[in-house]
């Protein structure tokens, strides 16, 4: 379940818990990256991701439109100002260009105020 799914009876309840693993992983466009959405909202662009990054997969040059949140729950991921090992958290800025990789693999929970805009 996730902020679009509304549950039987139409009533919104307070609290939406996610067995997360129920939620299947989906292939994102990008080779080795894979991703739970836990929450979206498709107005606002919201979303809470649960995202698996095989060893050696890359995100091209993309755009954060708003805060972007990441905290690496294992493995590691890098870009040009450096490493975020798991552990660790890393928040950009509204506006911040970067690309991204990982030589090892990783996984992470990620926070989107808005997508990414990607420039490939």
């Amino acid at each position: 379940m996730n902020a679009e799914t509304m549950p039987a009876g139409g009533l919104v309840p307070d609290s939406t818990y996610v067995e997360v693993a129920t939620v299947p992983w989906a292939k994102t466009r990008f080779p080795g990256v894979e991703a739970k959405t836990l929450m979206e909202n498709k107005e606002s662009g919201l979303s809470t991701l649960l995202m698996r990054w095989a060893p050696g997969a890359r995100l091209p040059m993309h755009e954060h439109v708003e805060i972007e949140q990441t905290y690496v729950l294992s493995g590691s991921f890098s870009d040009h100002m450096g490493t975020c090992r798991a552990g660790d958290y890393v928040w950009r800025r509204a506006g911040s260009r970067h690309d991204a990789w990982t030589d090892e693999g990783c996984l992470m929970l990620a926070v989107f105020l808005k997508p990414n805009r990607f420039f490939d």
